[in-house]
């Protein structure tokens, strides 16, 4: 595949010591909490959990696999082609990069992996949310995002220097995640991501695209700034399953956290953009 990837060591695998000793190691098996549920509630709610994202898996129509080969995905190289638009794109956004809200701030369901302002993300499209006035000021970007089947989540995912989120999973097999290469500082061995057993590189212009269930973790070791697309993208399924996993998706905007994420979206866009028309 074209972003690199080797083994983790065993204590990178372990998620920096999130699992307690005598924990499985094996980070390939989703099942896998770092924080197992206590309460008989949450035990059952994670067994159910697991129990769907099992038949998800079941009906899959690429396999199971942590990452993906980015061939699987045709749309993934006509995207690669052009991503020097999205770059230019990004480019400007990030003249705005201290006033860009950070993840948590969007979104406070982050806050178990991450509470300063060294993840900031600009939104271009969500689940419930009215990101057009970000969009607009990214038109190639999404154009090409318009590529991806089943896109649900776009923004670009901006890490500062030496900033690590740490080991944690997805909420939701039904989606699949893409990242390209937008910003990756040198050495580029030092900004990375352990997805499952393996680290994974980035590189500028390719594609990442993997199962954010199985556990992962991200450093930035560098002294400069890491950015990617990032990209939730409806996981293609048998029919007709996936009529009601896009159907579940579209339900997701209903979610009070979703909606909660929205406002506080739309409330920056609206406050940031109308000041920096009147500044100019």
């Amino acid at each position: 595949m074209n972003p690199s990837t080797q083994p983790a060591s065993p204590s990178t695998a372990a998620g920096s010591g999130a699992f307690a000793s005598g924990q499985p190691r094996n980070l390939c098996d989703r099942t896998i909490r770092i924080h197992p549920p206590r309460s008989l509630a949450a035990r059952t709610g994670v067994a159910m959990q697991d129990w769907l994202e099992r038949r998800v898996a079941q009906v899959s129509i690429h396999g199971d696999p942590p990452v993906y080969e980015p061939a699987t995905f045709p749309w993934a190289a006509e995207i690669e082609a052009e991503w020097r638009l999205v770059r230019a794109e990004l480019d400007q956004v990030m003249r705005y990069r201290d006033q860009i809200p950070s993840f948590h701030e969007i979104l406070k369901e982050a806050q178990t992996i991450t509470t300063d302002d060294q993840w900031k993300t600009f939104f271009l499209a969500g689940i419930g949310m009215d990101c057009r006035e970000n969009a607009r000021r990214c038109p190639e970007t999404m154009r090409l995002l318009g590529k991806i089947p089943g896109m649900t989540t776009a923004f670009f995912s901006i890490l500062a220097p030496h900033k690590h989120i740490p080991a944690h999973r997805g909420a939701f097999n039904g989606v699949l995640r893409f990242h390209l290469g937008l910003l990756v500082p040198e050495p580029r061995e030092k900004v990375r991501i352990r997805i499952g057993n393996d680290i994974h590189h980035w590189s500028e212009g390719k594609s990442l695209i993997f199962d954010d269930t199985f556990n992962h973790e991200v450093w930035n070791d560098t002294d400069s700034y890491r950015v990617v697309l990032f990209v939730d993208f409806a996981r293609p399924l048998r029919q007709p399953f996936h009529r009601i996993n896009t159907a579940f998706l579209g339900m997701a905007s209903l979610a009070p956290f979703l909606r909660e994420a929205g406002n506080k979206q739309k409330k920056w866009e609206k406050k940031f953009w109308n000041g920096t028309q009147a500044s100019g």
